[in-house]
């Protein structure tokens, strides 16, 4: 989605990319970003969610977050 979204070559897309500083994402991009992870995971994302985001793991870790909270709400 990183890629695709924001034409960044998949090969600079490690887990440990600063978003800002080693993709040249901005703040218009970080609600890009958010707008394009809600509708690809189906899940709302909080403004606290996008705030703890500074690497592409730290996506991984905030939606497996968001992912576990869902799971107890409905369970």
């Amino acid at each position: 989605m990183v890629a695709e979204t924001f034409e960044i070559p998949v090969e600079k897309i490690l887990p440990e990319a600063n978003l800002y500083k080693d993709l040249d994402l901005d703040s218009i991009d970080a609600i890009d970003m958010s707008v394009q992870l809600e509708l690809v995971t189906g899940l709302k994302l909080r403004g606290e969610d996008m705030r703890e985001i500074r690497t592409v793991a730290d996506i991984c870790d905030v939606l497996e977050k968001r992912l576990a909270e869902q799971a107890v709400d409905t369970g």
